[in-house]
This record gives C-alpha cells, structure tokens and sequence, in this order.
C-alpha cells in the first residue's frame, strides 16, 4: 500500500513538473520567433540537454549503462530520437497552414495515441472509467476551443482545405510524439531515464545540425541570450520529467494529465497578460464563459483518471493481499 501511494505521488509530481514547463513553453518560443529559427532554436535546446545531462552521468559514473545494449535497443534508441525530430519538425510545419491555436487543439489527440499504445504494445489495462474520463476530456477540449474550431473548421472558414492539411500533419507530429514516449518506456529496463535522454539528445544534435544556423547564436543580444536558455532549461526539465513519469504511472495517467498543457499554457498567458509581460507580443485570448466551462471539464476528467486509476489500485492491493491470507490460512 504504502510502496503504491509513493508511486502514486512521484508520478503525480513528475507529471506536474512536466505540464507546467511544457506549458510555459508556447510563451517563450513566441519571444524567440524575432531572432531564431525553428530548427536553430531546437538543436539548441537538444545540444544544451545533451551536454548537461552527459556531465551529469559522466560524473556519478552512470554511463556503463550503454555498455549492455543489444542492437535491437540501440535501433529503438535511433528510433526514439528519429520519432522526436519529426514530432518537432511537423509540427513547426503545420504552422504554416493552420493557426497555432488550431493546431495545438489538434495535437491533443496525442495522449490518446499514446493511451492506446500503452493498451495495445505494452499491454497496460485501461478501464472503462478511464476511457469514459478521456471522452469528457476531448469534449472539455472542444468546448474551451471552440472559438478556434468555429474559425478554423467552421463553414465561414477562408481555407477549409489549408487546415485539412494542418490537421494531417498535427497528427503525424502526434504519432511521432507517441511512438517516441512508448519506445521510452520500453527501454526502462534497459536503461536510467537520463541515459535514455541522453543518447536521445545526443542523435538529434547531431542530425539537424546540418540544417540548423549555430552562427545566428553569437549575434542575441543579453534579453534573446536568457529566452534561448530558458529554452534549454525548459527542454531538459520538462522532458526528464516526462521521462521519471511515464516511469512511475501508466501511459493513461501520464496521458490525461498531459491533457492539462493547453490549460496551464492559457492561463500563464493571461497571467503575463494581466501584469503587463511583453505586451507586444503576448496577447489575451479573451476566453468566453462557455471556454472557462471547457476549461473546468478538463481540469475535473483529469482529475478524475488518477482518482480512478488509484482506487483500482487500492482494490487490486487489498485482492491481492487477501488471496496471500487465504494461501497462508490453507
């Protein structure tokens, strides 16, 4: 009992380090969109975490890890690190076709990609109280975005057929994001997080390099140096906290509480808002009543799936306990 709750309460820590980072992300790539490319500003933020996390191991000795990897785990670790380049570099893509805000709506089916991989590949039980609990999310969701759904998909829409293939292109992005967490937790027993991180960062470094304009670095004035380091230390918080999550709970937990990214990145945004952060950049969204109700949905399914998923637990402890009392008695 005691041994669950500790898991319980890891996973719920990790999972809530990683959506508040990956949730003030959006605000600070906005600031870096005047002086750094999407490429130049990703390979930075892969290198930054590859150095860091490398110096980390290096020095508690924690690289002998590698030493014990067959081929096959070194192809999923390049698969890993191949799915996470496409999962950035698709989703830069859609931008182009479809408003951010749409497109962030869209990529939202990514937790239940990664909740069906679970339930398919690593044959984690998903029960229906928690499928019931991510239906209400996609519809929590729907509501809060349904401003940009009316705009975008809606019959008054100026390019219908533009954001059908946004939309294609998110899902790719939230496949690819899937896949690569599944591969992660796949490799748990062969590798530490970090060293999975690790050779992740270190393969993503050195493939957009050639696509990438390190030069433009040494041109940031003071203000753009701090948003570009904020950026590497929002990569490598955020994705070795993901990475200590999906350790700790099933991908359906770890799922539905990814689910909050979008809420916890609006309201930091209306909090830079209401004390005047980067006025020139940053803006409202001016969420009406029927948003703040999609937002409260959200909030209470996500809720809702760890309650769940923790009294099934409970129950399967105490089963589990009063079969060995049996056993001993007979």
């Amino acid at each position: 009992m005691q041994n669950a709750k500790r898991l319980f309460l890891l996973g719920l820590t990790f999972s809530s380090v990683t959506v508040l980072f990956w949730g003030m992300l959006p605000i600070a790539l906005k600031l870096t969109t005047g002086f750094s490319d999407a490429v130049t500003l990703t390979w930075t933020r892969f290198l930054f975490a590859a150095i860091v996390v490398f110096m980390f191991q290096w020095k508690f000795k924690k690289l002998h890890e590698f030493k014990q990897l067959t081929r096959s785990d070194w192809l999923r670790l390049i698969a890993a690190g191949t799915l996470l380049i496409t999962n950035y570099t698709t989703f830069v893509v859609s931008l182009d076709y479809m408003h951010p805000g749409a497109a962030q709506l869209s990529f939202q089916l990514a937790p239940l990609f990664l909740a069906l991989g679970g339930f398919f590949l690593l044959k984690e039980k998903i029960h229906w109280q928690q499928w019931g609990c991510f239906a209400v999310i996609f519809i929590g969701m729907a509501i809060f975005f349904h401003p940009i759904l009316e705009q975008s998909f809606g019959a008054n829409s100026v390019d219908f057929g533009s954001m059908g293939i946004g939309f294609l292109i998110v899902q790719v992005s939230s496949m690819a994001w899937a896949s690569y967490a599944l591969l992660q937790k796949s490799l748990f027993s062969k590798l530490s997080s970090s060293n999975i991180l690790l050779a992740i960062y270190v393969y993503a470094s050195i493939v957009m390099l050639p696509f990438s304009t390190p030069s433009k670095l040494l041109t940031l004035s003071g203000t753009d140096a701090l948003v570009v380091i904020f950026c590497c230390v929002n990569t490598l918080i955020a994705y070795g906290a993901f990475s200590q999550a999906m350790r700790y709970w099933q991908t359906v937990q770890v799922s539905a509480a990814i689910a909050l990214t979008p809420i916890t990145a609006f309201i930091l945004t209306e909090v830079c808002v209401s004390i005047g952060l980067w006025s020139d950049l940053i803006y409202s969204a001016n969420a009406d009543l029927f948003s703040l109700f999609g937002i409260g949905v959200v909030v209470f399914s996500a809720i809702s799936v760890q309650f769940i998923t923790a009294n099934l637990a409970n129950k399967a402890s105490k089963k589990n306990a009063l079969n060995k009392t049996e056993l001993s008695t007979s």
